[in-house]
């Protein structure tokens, strides 16, 4: 009997101490925590204007003082830890993360990412975490900075294109010290492809801001852009024409869907079954023609220069076939489609959340375009979804879009305000594999919350 009842106690006791253990290790990394952050003076950076992303659906954090031009040129500190790139990076991820890892909503000790996109007329940046289904963006900056200026006709970047592109490029630079970020790919597209002192600036970027661009080919852009859009890919279609409209280029890109056998979002890279990048976009369009008075003379011939490049693009004949069958629809990625849907939907203000993923009908983007060619310089300037910075810019857009519309006409298009950013972020996600053993991951969490129970 009093043996029976030791052994109960002492059963007892040692089902306690396991949980107790459990409980005062928990409270232990709760206070070593505590005490870390206490001791460098500062806790982890609140994600401000983080939204959720679902499958790289993401919606970018708004900063207003993103959008002056007045902040000046952050000068490298040696105190401030770049961001690491290249095989360094790479040795890094493996040893901390080997054969990928999958992160739960929210967990804030996941590494950040960040993808740059210095184009012809913008420069872009996002920071985002991995999370189950997709990424949560944590910052974001755009600026106009029109790179490109002059580059048609004097084939060099000029001092003033370059140093505004530094200024914006620097606060970039400041954006990924301060939160970081600890895989990076940053990108340079058209405007350096093309100019003859394109790979001098590049070394010039590097000197003053510590930033490593990469100026990518035009088969890589066109792959981006069909990694950062595809989760808005109809899952009925049987095919897609992806175009991005840029400042000094413009991709197409004919998805092949009728066999993907289920294949959603960043699988449907495989499915690329041709592209052609254009060297026109809407920077060197307007300056050929002009873009503050455009009489309709002057839009036709815009049009009429962008399709003269559309007659070298292959497997046109078939392509027109899937089209006829009604299954193909349009998905575009720039400035001038989302431009045409806020117009159309009559936003007061650019709301991001409303444009991308809207649906257009093809009566409803000529009816858009026609009012767009109608419009003066002064009512474009203050329309709330063009405005001063694309007011000579759109009408050069539409133009390219008319030539595409006419050489391939589809009933729906789709529009997206995503692009190479979200391409790139999610390629690199997908290399790590922080998406790789989902249901382990879950099987995983649920046992953690019956021990915890």
């Amino acid at each position: 009997m009093a043996g029976d009842q030791a052994g109960g106690a002492s059963n007892s006791e040692t089902f306690t101490s396991i949980k107790g253990k459990k409980a005062a290790n928990r409270r232990g990394r709760r206070r070593w925590q505590a005490s870390k952050n206490a001791k460098n003076g500062s806790e982890a950076p609140p994600e401000n204007g983080a939204v959720h992303s679902d499958r790289a659906h993401v919606q970018q954090a708004k900063n207003p003082a993103d959008k002056h031009d007045g902040d000046r040129r952050a000068k490298e500190d040696t105190d401030i830890r770049l961001p690491r790139t290249g095989a360094e990076l790479e040795k890094d991820v493996k040893r901390r993360f080997p054969g990928g890892r999958r992160f739960r909503n929210g967990q804030h000790n996941s590494p950040l990412y960040a993808a740059l996109d210095l184009g012809t007329n913008n420069c872009r940046l996002l920071i985002a975490r991995p999370e189950d289904r997709g990424f949560r963006v944590v910052d974001a900056y755009s600026r106009i900075v029109r790179l490109g200026e002059g580059v048609g006709s004097n084939k060099c970047l000029s001092s003033a294109a370059m140093d505004r592109a530094i200024d914006a490029l620097a606060n970039c630079h400041k954006k990924l010290a301060d939160r970081g970020v600890l895989r990076s790919r940053l990108i340079a597209t058209e405007a350096c492809r093309a100019a003859e002192n394109g790979s001098e600036f590049i070394e010039r970027v590097k000197a003053e801001t510590g930033l490593a661009l990469e100026i990518v080919d035009r088969e890589t852009e066109a792959r981006l852009a069909v990694a950062g859009c595809a989760s808005l890919v109809d899952h009925e279609a049987d095919g897609v024409i992806l175009f991005d409209i840029g400042g000094g280029s413009s991709e197409i890109v004919w998805l092949d869907l009728r066999n993907r056998c289920g294949a959603r979002g960043y699988a449907l890279t495989r499915f690329i079954r041709s592209w052609i990048s254009l060297p026109v976009g809407v920077v060197n369009l307007a300056e050929r023609h002009g873009g503050v008075h455009v009489t309709p003379d002057i839009f036709e011939a815009m049009v009429e220069d962008a399709a003269d490049h559309l007659s070298s693009f292959g497997l046109s004949d078939t392509l027109s076939e899937a089209i006829a069958s009604g299954r193909v629809h349009m998905l575009g990625t720039s400035g001038t489609v989302t431009t045409l849907a806020g117009v159309h939907l009559g936003l007061r203000r650019y709301d991001r959340r409303k444009v991308d993923g809207t649906w257009l009908h093809d009566h409803d983007v000529a009816k858009m375009i026609d009012q767009l060619r109608d419009m003066p310089y002064e009512a474009r300037v203050d329309n709330p979804c063009i405005g001063a910075d694309r007011a000579d810019l759109v009408l050069a857009g539409c133009a390219i879009l008319e030539a595409i519309r006419r050489r391939w006409t589809c009933s729906r298009l789709r529009v997206a305000d995503r692009g190479l950013r979200e391409g790139i972020l999610t390629e690199l996600m997908a290399a790590d594999g922080v998406w790789a053993n989902k249901k382990q991951g879950r099987r995983q969490d649920r046992r953690r919350q019956r021990n915890r129970a």
